[in-house]
Order: C-alpha cells, then structure tokens, then sequence
C-alpha cells in the first residue's frame, strides 16, 4: 500500500486527498497544509516509488505501471482508511490520475481541482517524450528531468518550483523512472478521451498564466465541459501550488466551500 499521511479535522466530514505528479511526493503539498486543515480532514499520499511509498523486490509495485493500477493504489488507500467521498486536489500528472479515478470511481469523488493540468501534449511535449523514449536507458534520469523542468517551467520565477521538483525526482531510481515513463505510451488516447467526454463531477481547473504547454487547451476543454470552471492565476507557471500557494489556497478553499 502507498505511503500517506492524514490529519483530522475537529468538526468537518469533508475529505481533501492530495495527488502530486510524476518525480514529486507528498511533500510538494507543504504550502497548502495549514489553510487546508482549518476546514478539511487531509489525506496526503506518495505515489509508487515516490516519497516513502517505495518499491521492493516482494511489492505490488514491481507488477506493469498502468493509468488503472496507480489509479487503483489511491483507492486503496481511501478504501482502508474508509472514505467514501473525497474531493481531489492535483498537481500536473496528479490530474490524469484523479481524472481517471473519477471516470472508473465517480461515486468517490466530490469534486476535482486540477493544478497544472494536462489535458493534451503539444507538439513539443511530445518532441520531449519521444526524446525521453529514446534516451531513458541511456543518460541519467535526473538530466532528463531537469531538462523536462526547464522547458515546462523557463522563467525565473519557476526557480523554487524546479528546484523542488528536481530535488524530489532525486529520491527516484533509475529503474522506477523509466517505470513511470513507460505510461507515455498510454497518455495521448487516454487524454483525447477526457477532452471528449464530459463529466458531471464538480472541476476547478487552476493554470499558471505562464504554462504556456497547457494553458491553451485547458482553456479549450472548459468551454465544452458543463461542469468546469477556470481560474488563471497571472505571473505563475505550471507548479500553481508552489509559486503562487496564497493565491492558489484562497480560490481553492472558496470554491470547496461554495460547493457545500
């Protein structure tokens, strides 16, 4: 079972459940703890092989990296810790997964905020990924990753959100990060048909106004999805949580609030 952390809340019996991305933990999540657990119970989780939810020869973990079986890891949690509803909070590859749990387990989620969503590659998002294909046996994974960090986040003021990102992919293998980039093969039916189908799950999607890679589209998916809202916040890049974490904080606690 995936490593987590959860905090309780005196009165409330709402759940916020807290997805990082792909080379994060649970740790990136720091800037939004304390506001959150005024109004919420908290559910921090680390993905397989990140954080402290790390892999070993005799682990579920070493069976094939799926969009489903990770999905399948969340539930397991919120399965054991008895659950039943909980609204979702994501960061960049912590979106799709959240996506996916609503469409295979929509009773178990209340609502979804999505940080730094991805919803289509570009074309040089894939240029990258099939650069991360052919090279991912042979340069250093965290040379890859840092040059993945800098052209999602260039501008000086996505500094801390690389470092961390960076600093977090570090604690990775090499063998769990090409794990992890093997579901590349999965991402572009699969975000094609969130594009197309709605979902009558309540979704905030919240974008740096500097994620230039996926800004344009998220715009484009809100339009024609009933139930989604947008908010941009401006000079931020893709991590929103991180670089601009009152802003951020503040628009995603009104909007669980208002959904009451």
């Amino acid at each position: 079972m995936l490593h987590y952390t959860k905090y309780l809340h005196k009165t409330s019996d709402e759940w916020v459940t807290f997805v990082h991305g792909a080379g994060g933990s649970s740790t990136i999540w720091y800037k939004q703890l304390r506001d959150f657990k005024k109004h919420f119970n908290i559910l921090l989780l680390d993905l397989r092989g990140h954080g402290n939810s790390k892999p070993n020869l005799k682990d579920a973990f070493s069976d094939k990296y799926t969009f489903d079986s990770i999905t399948d890891d969340i539930v397991e949690v919120i399965d054991h810790e008895s659950i039943k509803k909980s609204h979702f909070i994501g960061i960049s590859l912590g979106t799709i997964l959240i996506r996916n749990l609503a469409e295979k387990y929509p009773d178990r989620v209340s609502s979804m905020v999505m940080g730094g969503a991805i919803m289509k590659l570009n074309l040089r998002s894939q240029v990258l990924m099939r650069l991360g294909v052919i090279f991912k046996s042979i340069v250093p994974y965290i040379w890859l990753y840092k040059f993945f960090a800098f052209v999602i986040m260039p501008n000086k003021n996505h500094r801390e959100s690389r470092s961390l990102f960076v600093r977090e992919a570090k604690k990775l293998y090499q063998k769990e990060f090409i794990r992890w980039f093997k579901l590349t093969s999965e991402i572009n039916p699969l975000l094609r048909f969130f594009r197309t189908v709605d979902i009558e799950i309540p979704t905030l999607y919240i974008m740096g106004g500097e994620d230039y890679l996926f800004l344009p589209t998220i715009e484009k998916v809100v339009k024609s999805h009933r139930m989604s809202q947008l908010a941009v916040i401006d000079n931020c890049g893709h991590v929103v949580n991180v670089e601009q974490p009152i802003v951020f904080n503040n628009k995603v606690i009104h909007y669980l609030s208002n959904l009451k």
